[in-house]
Order: C-alpha cells, then sequence, then structure tokens
C-alpha cells in the first residue's frame, strides 16, 4: 500500500491534517480494520520553556514547523456570558472568510519563510510508512537522539468517522496534558477521572504524579488503544509511581459496568476508590455535539455528587467556526453550547452543591511540542458542597 485516501465522509484531525508529509509510521490494523500510526512527540522538561516558541522540528512532533500564534494577553477570554458570535477577535475580519457567493473561504496558511521546501508529495497525499514485523522501527533511532523521559509514543488513527474520532489526536488534548505538566504539584498524589480519554494522552500525562488515574470512554476497540499507549508509555508513569486504570465508563449510562465479563468493567474496589478519592475530573476535545456535550455535563454532575470530596474539573476545548446554512453566517455552535452549559452550572441550585466557573489563561510555558492556538481554551470548574 503506497497511499492511504481518505473518503469524503471522514474526519481529520488538525494535528495530522496540517503535517501531511511527515512520515506517518503505520504499525497494524486495529479490531475495526482501520490503520493505526504511531507518532512521537517531545516533552520539554528540561528547557527554559519561557524562551521556547513550543514548535520544534522532528518528523514526529506532529506540529508543523511554522511560528505559532500567540497564546493571548492575559484578560484576552471572554466573560462567562459571551459566546462566538460576541468574539471581537473572531468577528474582525469575518468579511475575508467568505467568497463571493458567501460560502466559508478556507485558506491554506502560507508556510513560514524559514521553512525548507517540502522533500515529499503535495500537501493533500498522506504517505505512511509501514512498518512490519521484521523491519526495525524507524523511530528508534531519533528517540535514541532524545532521553526516553522526553518523549511520549502514541498509537492512533487518523481518518475516522465521526464516531471513532476519539482514535485521533486533538489539540485540545494536547493543551490539557501540556497543563498538566504545568501543574504538577495540582496532581501530586492526586486520585483523577479522565471523561472521554480517546488514546489515552492526558491521562498518561496525569499518572506522571498522581497517585491513581481512571483513563475512561466507551468502546473496547478504543480502550484496548489507551491501554497499549498507557504500556507504550511506561518509562513516564513509572517514575512517578502512577497508575493508570483503564475502564468503561459509558455518559448515556447511569451506573459503572461492574460486570466482570464485560472487558475495562469496574470492579467493586475500583468504584469505592472512585468515589472516596477523586478530586480532578478532566475532559478534552469532547464537546463538538451538542448531545454528547448534554450526555458529558449530566454524567460530570450525576459524578459529582457521589464524590466524598471537592473537586475540580478541568475542561479542555477548541472554539471551531463554521458556516451554516441555517445563519448564513459564520458560527461556532459546539462551543456556544458548550458555554450555555458553563452558565447552566453557575446558575444550578440543588441546595447540595456550588459550582464555580473559571477560564484558565493559556499563557503559561509550554512543555510539550504543539501547535498552540488562539482557538485552544481550557475551563475550571470548582465543586464545593454548601455547609
Amino acid at each position: 500500500m503506497d497511499e492511504v485516501t481518505f473518503k469524503s465522509d471522514t474526519v481529520l484531525s488538525d494535528v495530522h491534517l496540517y503535517t501531511p508529509n511527515h512520515r506517518h509510521l503505520m504499525v497494524r490494523l486495529n479490531g475495526m480494520g482501520q490503520p493505526v500510526f504511531l507518532s512521537q512527540f517531545k516533552l520539554l522538561w528540561n528547557r527554559d520553556s519561557q524562551t521556547d516558541s513550543g514548535v520544534e522540528g522532528g518528523r514526529h512532533a506532529m506540529g508543523p514547523a511554522e511560528e505559532m500564534p500567540p497564546s493571548g494577553p492575559a484578560g484576552a477570554r471572554p466573560p462567562l456570558g459571551s459566546g462566538c458570535r460576541s468574539d471581537a477577535t473572531i468577528q474582525e475580519g469575518l468579511g475575508a472568510r467568505l467568497d463571493e457567493d458567501g460560502d466559508l473561504d478556507v485558506e491554506r496558511r502560507p508556510r513560514a519563510a524559514s521553512d525548507p521546501e517540502p522533500a515529499g508529495p503535495p500537501r493533500d497525499k498522506v504517505h505512511p510508512t509501514i512498518l512490519t514485523q521484521e523491519e526495525d522501527d524507524p523511530l528508534a533511532d531519533e528517540a535514541q537522539e532524545s532521553s526516553p523521559q522526553d518523549i511520549i509514543r502514541i498509537e492512533h488513527t487518523m481518518a475516522t468517522p465521526l464516531e471513532d474520532v476519539g482514535k485521533q489526536v486533538w489539540r485540545g488534548a494536547l493543551l490539557l496534558a501540556d497543563y498538566i505538566l504545568f501543574q504538577r504539584d495540582l496532581f501530586q498524589g492526586r486520585t483523577v477521572l479522565e471523561l472521554g480519554a480517546g488514546t489515552g494522552l492526558a491521562s498518561i500525562m496525569a499518572a506522571t504524579v498522581a497517585r491513581t488515574v481512571y483513563c475512561t470512554d466507551v468502546g473496547a476497540d478504543l480502550l484496548a488503544m489507551c491501554q497499549r499507549n498507557i504500556a507504550l508509555n511506561g518509562h513516564l508513569t513509572a517514575a512517578g509511581g502512577g497508575v493508570v486504570k483503564v475502564k468503561e465508563l459509558d455518559w448515556l449510562k447511569d451506573d459503572l459496568c461492574t460486570d466482570p465479563e464485560v472487558p475495562f468493567s469496574w470492579s467493586q474496589e475500583d468504584v469505592s476508590d472512585l468515589y472516596s478519592h477523586t478530586t480532578i475530573l478532566l475532559a478534552a476535545e469532547v464537546f463538538y455535539d451538542d448531545d454528547l456535550t448534554d450526555a458529558l455535563f449530566k454524567t460530570l454532575s450525576r459524578l459529582v455528587h457521589r464524590l466524598e470530596n471537592a473537586c475540580t474539573a478541568i475542561l479542555s476545548v477548541e472554539k471551531r467556526l463554521n458556516f451554516t446554512l441555517r445563519h448564513l453566517d459564520v458560527t461556532c455552535e459546539a462551543y456556544d453550547h458548550f458555554r450555555s452549559w458553563l452558565q447552566r452550572l453557575e446558575r444550578l441550585a440543588d441546595g447540595q452543591l456550588r459550582f464555580a466557573v473559571e477560564p484558565v489563561e493559556a499563557s503559561f510555558p509550554q512543555l510539550l511540542v504543539y501547535e498552540r492556538i488562539q482557538q485552544l481554551e481550557l475551563w475550571k470548574i470548582f465543586v464545593e458542597p454548601i455547609m
């Protein structure tokens, strides 16, 4: 197989979209018959991150070798009550986004002047390198150039149907993982629950300092990918002594699955530990569909009412612009729906818990190589019992 051609009804993460000429190492087919690729991301543990743009070379860094847009000055976030349409940054220059027929006109980002000319094929094709059992791992030589503690290796798919987008790597997960690296003291010795963990990248980062991380999603094939990624990065989690437990958590069901015959089900001991000790909940890039956003926030509310301790939820979201026929305008409806839920939580008065919501400025030093764009946001939800 010399080329992989993706159908028009598939979804491709921007992490992969902007680097199609990087060599993508295909390692196997998953249980669904989808190609699985292996990429490595560099951690900037020992770098002066204040002066590092976060964009490094490296064929598998999954970040375009061009200047990153600034993270934005402090105070640039909109207040909680404002949505996409009131964001001045987005509204500015909207006319330039539409062609003469009123359609959304998306231009390719210009190549930085410092970038070398592409040595491979045009940007509209992806040419994976296929790894067979008899071949050495082409990533091994590059990994040896850095300490193993500087690399996180992730197996993932690339283009998938919408229902399988959790198998791809998304920028929101990279931002959340980066924040975990920056706020290590916040996670030290804690019990952490990640909802919709996807490839498990954020859970792996949390396990470098946390005591226990429950890495949850739904679907045996996806959870098996999480399990493989955790094994691939044992060199990172072992140093901190953290344990990652991959479990199924279906947002459409009220209770956790405890049937021992079901893969990735919960033991009674794990259920007890989850409710007794969890103080941090995570979710990244799971707010792209209104129904799923509803299910996530309902699950979040149900879980925090069962936890014995006050907790903090940290959510990562990318504000995506889309042209809709309904509005005949560029909107970001999924993001607006996400923001409406944050407002709803702050107004919630059930006599048991108090929810406080605040944005997190994404101006902290970058400790992971990826493209931190202005549309990436972090939000914290503080949950405390009403005394």
